[in-house]
């Protein structure tokens, strides 16, 4: 990518396309319902971000409890929710960014931090949810954190390298724009 500069129109959108992996990824964690999961049968217990579902038998019917209703789940929720909206963000501004044909590395710095934040209030969310769960929550059975958890975990994840990506590509502005003449290591004799 560096070798071609952002204007190589194949390398130019990867970074904004991880982006968009990473939003599809936070959308997944968000509506998914295996956050935790009986891990063997029968299976009983079922959780989401939003709600907690159990049934008394492997016939029976499910009933669901909001997790809403405790001080924990919204803080849970909430900061989840606000590390995925700032991820939303960034992905509206890398399009922007990369989609003007001067890049502007101090906006793509600042997408970079933005990254970080994101980072931080997702991690937040994914550690006060098992962590109160477990203690406040009876589970019955063996539970596991399940897909949509580790869904989360990867657009945490995720936001971390790529602010690492969008802070250090600055760094290699002369390069990516072609302004460093090139060195040859041939020397005539």
């Amino acid at each position: 990518m560096v070798k071609y500069g952002l204007d190589y129109t194949r390398c130019r959108w990867i970074l904004p396309l991880l982006l968009g992996i990473g939003v599809i990824f936070g959308i997944i964690a968000l509506a998914g319902r295996g956050w935790l999961e009986s891990q063997t049968l029968p299976y009983v217990q079922q959780a989401s971000l939003w709600q907690n579902c159990r049934r008394p038998d492997q016939g029976g019917e499910w009933s669901c409890e909001s997790l809403m209703g405790y001080a924990w789940g919204r803080a849970a929720a909430a900061t989840y929710l606000v590390g995925f909206l700032l991820l939303v963000i960034c992905f509206a501004l890398a399009i922007i960014a990369f989609a003007i044909d001067t890049l502007r590395f101090n906006f793509i710095r600042g997408i970079g931090g933005l990254l970080f934040v994101a980072a931080v209030f997702s991690i937040m969310g994914l550690v006060i949810y098992p962590v109160k769960f477990s203690t406040e929550i009876e589970m019955t059975g063996i539970n596991m954190f399940s897909w949509a958890y580790g869904f989360g975990w990867t657009t945490a994840i995720m936001e971390i390298c790529l602010g690492f990506f969008f802070c250090c590509l600055p760094n290699y502005e002369d390069q990516i724009l072609g302004n460093v003449k090139p060195t040859y290591f041939y020397s005539s004799p």
